[in-house]
């Protein structure tokens, strides 16, 4: 580090080259903790979440689609909104980038919430896995598990894709 110029300098005194530590023999291996295996994003057993940049933007993104849902009785809006959001979350972050509407809207159609003649099934297991998910604390283990109930693979398809999958057998698009 520079020293001011007031500072006496030993003239013996030889300032210190950069020098690189020494060389690793051994390959690195994954050991620690925090350290995720790449290709298993599903593997969630701390229940960490779905890290991306700008999940902010995904509360500006969900009200677009609010005309387009279809509730079914005892269904409330705030808490299928909230659970949706974990879902497109975890998309965005399957894909490393900020979400996007098309999150919002595989999600919505993962769990029949755009189709006007959702099977019965579905919206009898939607609702009850939906119930009072907006109430932040004490159900934020309900809410990762309604996004680790769409398989990453389900994800990782284009919106027209998850439609086709979703009408030719929904079930298959989640796993519960």
């Amino acid at each position: 580090m520079a020293a001011p110029k007031f500072v006496p300098v030993d003239p013996t005194h030889h300032p210190r080259d950069y020098e690189s530590p020494p060389r690793r023999e051994e390959p690195w291996v994954l050991d620690r903790p925090a350290e995720l295996e790449a290709g298993h994003p599903d593997r969630d057993a701390g229940r960490m979440g779905a890290q991306g940049p700008d999940q902010g933007y995904v509360l500006k993104l969900v009200p677009l689609l609010r005309d387009e849902l279809h509730l079914s009785q005892r269904e409330e809006l705030a808490a299928v909104e909230r659970g949706i959001v974990t879902v497109a979350l975890k998309r965005a972050s399957l894909f490393g980038r900020a979400p996007l509407i098309h999150d919002v809207r595989v999600a919505y159609t993962v769990w029949g919430f755009l189709d006007p003649d959702a099977p019965q099934e579905l919206v009898t297991e939607r609702r009850k896995r939906f119930e009072g998910v907006h109430h932040i604390a004490p159900h934020y283990a309900e809410r990762r598990a309604l996004a680790d109930a769409v398989p990453a693979d389900v994800l990782v398809q284009s919106p027209d894709e998850v439609l086709a999958g979703y009408r030719s057998d929904w079930r298959a698009q989640l796993s519960f």
